[in-house]
């Protein structure tokens, strides 16, 4: 008899153990993007849909009732003018040859783009004999001109097409040889590529000092290849200022050259362990990513599900009272008055989620608990976000160039990535010209001078994401 009840004592336990490994197994099935970290491009077929807010109804595609008639800007200089006018009168047949035009004009405008020649200069050094000691003095070529073949309108356009247009080596050349008439091989590419980058070299610096000394700093990274060799693409988005490292590492001294060891202010990011050497009173972890792992209690069993349910109706509670301060509907003294209850709640649901038997959910409680303090930063401090959508946004672009390049070949590859990254992203941000400030800074380093500031004119200048 004993031993029978040890027998069903020891299959309950099995049983249980099993059920549990079920759970596990089905939990890990459904993760997707939207319970996650998992990027939305690793989402099989049938996973749901992203989640978008809706406000009010549902509208149709394309213009609405009532909308003004979006009419194309006029060009800002018209090269040739032709004028047609009507032979006989469309009611009568009259001859219109003697008719008087009535002003009323119609205009069409059609852009033709001219056929593409490069302006070609040639230089030429003159040797010039001495009339009285008959020696010959050889020309030299002035500062103001290339050593090399091509100029710093061709430097600037080689590196647009390589960094902006996302373009490989190979397809670069194509384009600079057969569309622009600009004779370049594979091997002149990436010889301007190094040469572009040298000269971003002094203005990346710049922004990664001016980082270090920002207060309110966004940072994340995500995978690249340096060689064939796993490397991580480091970004930091300050303001007016967006940084991009590539390192060898995902490790906390990557993150200290990011964002400065001495960093003193606040800092957004995911729950990433490189981050930790920050105390979590100077961090806000970004809800986005809490708002996705809650999610991923709901495929836990009832208990999680019950606990995960609670969680996103609170956090859809702090999002809408952060919504009304960010767009100035209520003052800040009230929206901190209104979190109160909602922060009470959040922690008491997590500290009852760190004590269900599901080891997966309530360790991520437990985890979440060891860094309350950067969980409600952003309601104390202002200028701080509760998500860290910015630096996110920011590596979109580099996520779409490693599906293309698949990473970096060299170090010296890498360095023009992060350079080119950083130099596009702040200009976007600041509305400036990437193509000509690059042929700016390779005319500036021609003749031996700086390369324009990538610094803001109002320092310290922010740029606020919208709460997920």
């Amino acid at each position: 008899m004993v031993a029978q009840r040890d027998e069903i004592v020891l299959l309950k336990a099995r049983l249980a153990a099993a059920e549990a490994t079920i759970v596990e197994l089905r939990a890990q099935l459904n993760r997707n993007s939207q319970n996650s970290s998992k990027p939305p491009s690793s989402d099989l077929p049938g996973s749901p849909p992203p989640t978008k807010r809706r406000r009010g109804k549902k509208r149709r595609r394309g213009g609405q009732p009532g909308h003004e008639r979006n009419l194309s800007a006029p060009p800002d200089h018209i090269d040739a003018v032709k004028q047609y006018r009507s032979s006989n009168c469309d009611h009568c047949g009259a001859d219109l040859a003697v008719g008087k035009p009535t002003g009323s004009v119609m205009n069409h405008y059609v852009y033709e783009l001219p056929e593409i020649r490069p302006i070609v200069t040639d230089h030429q050094c003159l040797d010039v004999e001495c009339p009285k000691c008959g020696r010959v003095t050889p020309g030299r070529l002035p500062s103001s001109v290339p050593t090399g073949d091509y100029d710093p309108s061709v430097q600037a356009m080689t590196a647009f097409v390589r960094g902006e247009l996302r373009q490989s080596v190979r397809q670069t050349s194509a384009v600079m040889t057969n569309l622009l008439h600009v004779p370049m091989s594979t091997g002149m590419v990436a010889k301007t590529q190094a040469q572009v980058s040298q000269v971003l070299a002094a203005p990346h610096q710049e922004a990664v000092e001016y980082a270090h000394a920002h207060e309110r700093p966004h940072a994340d990274e995500t995978s690249w290849r340096e060689d064939k060799k796993k490397a991580w693409l480091w970004v930091t988005v300050c303001g007016l200022v967006t940084v991009f490292l590539v390192r060898a590492s995902r490790g906390a001294d990557a993150a200290k050259e990011l964002i400065g060891a001495a960093f003193r202010g606040v800092l957004t990011t995911d729950r990433w362990a490189s981050y930790g050497w920050v105390s979590a009173k100077m961090r806000q972890l970004c809800w986005s990513h809490l708002k996705r792992d809650f999610k991923s209690f709901l495929d836990y069993g009832r208990e999680a599900k019950i606990i995960g349910e609670k969680l996103l109706c609170e956090v859809r509670r702090m999002f809408r009272a952060w919504r009304k301060v960010r767009d100035g509907t209520i003052t800040r003294a009230e929206f901190q008055l209104a979190m109160k209850p909602v922060r009470r709640r959040i922690l008491a649901l997590l500290e009852e989620g760190g004590g269900l038997p599901c080891p997966n959910v309530s360790g991520m409680c437990r985890q979440i608990l060891k860094l309350q303090d950067a969980l409600f930063t952003f309601v104390d401090v202002e200028g701080v976000e509760p998500t860290n959508n910015v630096a996110e946004r920011a590596l979109r672009f580099a996520v779409l160039w490693r599906k293309g390049c698949f990473g970096s070949d060299s170090s010296k590859g890498s360095r023009f990535v992060e350079r080119f990254l950083t130099v596009r992203a702040t200009l976007r941000a600041q509305k400036r010209d990437l193509y000509t400030y690059l042929k700016d800074a390779c005319t500036a380093a021609l003749h031996g001078e700086p390369a324009p500031s990538l610094l803001p004119a109002v320092p310290n200048a922010a740029v606020f994401g919208a709460a997920a």
